[in-house]
């Protein structure tokens, strides 16, 4: 399970870091870093809410677009027998390599 909290329309990945017991939540997608700290959610939540009003406020002032831009391009490395395997499985559902690729990543990604 993806560990993933929604403040505001902009995500962060939460983890529990067992040196300080508390959750760590980091923004991401983000021109810049923008991290929080909380012993529960509800802490969390409001300690998110506090970091990622502070990054848009200084996002502001500078007058820096506070989200990265993604390319919708990038390579990946995989073994040959299995690029072999997903080029059979994408011709076997009549998409091309490039959509059955983005097919996967998304319900991965929604899941």
């Amino acid at each position: 399970m993806i560990n993933v909290m929604t403040i505001e329309g902009y995500k962060a990945v939460i983890a529990y870091d067992p040196d300080i017991e508390m959750f760590r939540g980091e923004f991401v997608g983000l021109n810049g870093g923008a991290d929080f700290y909380s012993v529960d959610v509800a802490g969390l939540r409001r300690e998110g809410e506090i970091s990622l009003k502070v990054f848009l406020d200084m996002c502001r002032e500078k007058g820096i677009e506070p989200k990265k831009t993604y390319s919708g391009k990038f390579n990946i490395r995989i073994p040959n027998d299995l690029h072999a395997d997903i080029v059979c499985a994408a011709a076997a559902e009549g998409k091309s390599l490039n959509q059955w690729v983005a097919e996967v990543l998304d319900g991965s990604a929604h899941a």
